[in-house]
């Protein structure tokens, strides 16, 4: 997983509330386990009409939105089904930060652990946010994660809070599989005791 230190970029602007994971990414493109190649199916019934034309007015689909590497979206963000590709293409479109006032548990905790930071603001912030997000590729956003602070394109610091472990993780770009490799000689040592003890396990 990359590493999540600090972040200056496009925000894309997507008020909507109870955007759901089947928004995020649709049911039919739920076969793969690979976490590559969904970006291009990101909101693809917003984003495309039923002729898998492009839908011009969605935000993802304008310059310079089409290189947003954050979501400013509204409350209830992921709500639904626990789908883990949801994440996965957000990741895959280039989204590393998403704002909102608040967002489902599931997936949420899906977001630390793909690398996503999302963030947790008062309404009347993420208001402000967003009113930035619509001024297009000129006025980027910055997320500290170290810091703790979002700078907004006039220069005003937001600070927000997040789990210090969730931090960690995100800093040193630790998965679940990242974090259980950092035990690597335990495990070993203890396979190595297990072989001598109890052989047959190990044969």
């Amino acid at each position: 997983m990359d590493k999540f230190t600090t972040l200056t970029g496009i925000a894309a602007p997507l008020p909507m509330v109870n955007i759901d994971t089947d928004m995020i990414i649709p049911k039919q493109y739920l076969k793969t386990i690979k976490r590559t190649g969904l970006g291009q199916f990101l909101f693809d019934e917003m984003r495309r009409d039923s002729n898998g034309k492009e839908n011009p007015d969605f935000v993802l689909n304008r310059e310079p939105y089409t290189k947003a590497e954050i979501l400013v979206a509204g409350d209830n963000f992921g709500c639904g089904s626990s789908r883990e590709h949801a994440p996965w293409a957000l990741l895959d479109f280039g989204i590393r930060a998403v704002i909102a006032p608040s967002f489902a548990d599931i997936f949420f905790n899906n977001c630390f652990k793909n690398g996503i930071l999302p963030i947790r603001l008062p309404q009347e912030i993420v208001d402000q946010l967003t009113e930035d997000a619509k001024l297009g590729g000129n006025a980027r956003i910055t997320v500290d994660l170290e810091k703790q602070e979002i700078t907004r394109p006039n220069g005003e610091k937001i600070a927000f809070e997040v789990d210090a472990f969730r931090k960690h993780c995100l800093l040193n770009g630790l998965d679940d599989i990242g974090l259980t490799l950092q035990k690597d000689q335990k495990i070993a040592g203890y396979e190595e005791k297990l072989a001598l003890s109890q052989p047959w396990i190990a044969a």
